[in-house]
């Protein structure tokens, strides 16, 4: 029945979006990637269309299009013109970001709401002036929630995830597999369904969401958590610097006035309720399984993020950013938020 009512809502936000397209005098193409019923397609976009057109008295509006790339594509399309709005994975592109590491460090505590407010105030902070999201806007930056990790075998201990094929999405995420002893394999969220159920890895480090959004419930029974998760995934909003050529003075700037911190908490949201529904779906399912990491593990999962924090903070003061004091500020953020 959830999953019912979570299409139905999906459906009814893309039908209200075509109708709004109609009558507004500038429809901006939103390309997206995830299913029409991820939280993304069915409660970030419609809110930000909602937020638009409400800005602009309904003379700009949105509307959501599917399948015009693949994950790792989505930044050029915007980049060419192909389409005005899309979201982009950063670690679906290594090399090309560099900071965008730093909000996915474990190590955080606070849910995904708090984590993606003070990501963006680093990035204005800290990163903007580096210029990595070159020849794009960027309207918000978020993080999903803590990264956990979904298996076919009952996981106990962090020792029962050596030597397992597990799917990995990139950035430090490869590298907390990589202190793990896992194997990875890198495939886009929306092939982890099939990959588990072909049973070509036996799991995935993906955050609660999953669950539902990707039926995790059926191919990947057993959960294993760690406190503050074993990373976080970092995403932004991005939009083509001419996508607003065709709107008065006065609508791009009521539009531009929605980007940054207001983007960023509505995408963190977003991310936290899809969470808990996860969770429920895992409740719900009867035959799946939830595990805390023991204090031991704690402790052993504390040694292990070291070397991968040291890293990444390395990587990022090449670039000119004091990483350590960046870091510092996100973590105060968070706990302070």
């Amino acid at each position: 029945m959830k999953h019912f009512v979570k299409t139905a809502a999906a459906a009814c936000a893309l039908a209200v979006t075509s109708l709004a397209a109609q009558a507004a005098d500038v429809t901006l193409t939103i390309s997206s990637w995830a299913p029409p019923t991820h939280g993304m397609n069915a409660i970030t976009w419609p809110e930000m269309i909602r937020q638009i057109e409400e800005a602009t008295e309904g003379r700009v509006t949105g509307e959501i299009k599917y399948g015009l790339a693949p994950p790792p594509a989505q930044y050029d399309l915007v980049l060419d013109g192909v389409a005005d709005i899309a979201w982009i994975f950063h670690g679906y592109t290594p090399g090309r970001f560099v900071t965008t590491k730093l909000i996915e460090l474990p190590g955080y505590t606070g849910n995904a709401e708090a984590a993606s407010v003070a990501y963006w105030r680093a990035y204005e902070t800290y990163f903007e002036e580096l210029g990595e999201h070159k020849g794009v806007e960027v309207m918000g930056l978020m993080t999903h929630g803590p990264g956990v990790v979904h298996t076919n075998a009952d996981v106990t201990s962090l020792d029962d995830l050596a030597s397992m094929k597990m799917r990995i999405g990139g950035g430090v995420a490869n590298m907390v597999g990589e202190a793990l002893g896992v194997t990875g394999i890198n495939v886009p969220a929306p092939k982890v369904y099939e990959t588990l159920a072909s049973n070509a890895a036996d799991g995935v480090m993906i955050p609660m969401e999953a669950k539902d959004s990707f039926k995790l419930f059926e191919v990947a029974k057993n959960t294993y958590t760690v406190p503050g998760g074993f990373y976080r995934g970092s995403f932004a909003m991005i939009m083509s610097p001419f996508a607003l050529d065709k709107v008065s003075d006065e609508d791009r700037a009521a539009i531009e006035a929605l980007f940054g911190e207001n983007f960023s908490r509505m995408g963190g949201k977003m991310w936290d309720t899809i969470d808990a529904t996860g969770m429920e779906a895992l409740e719900a399912a009867g035959d799946n399984t939830l595990r805390e990491a023991s204090a031991e593990d704690v402790a052993k999962w504390e040694e292990m993020t070291k070397p991968i924090i040291d890293a990444v903070v390395a990587e990022v003061n090449d670039t000119g950013v004091d990483a350590e004091a960046a870091r510092a500020f996100i973590m105060e953020e968070m706990a302070n938020y």
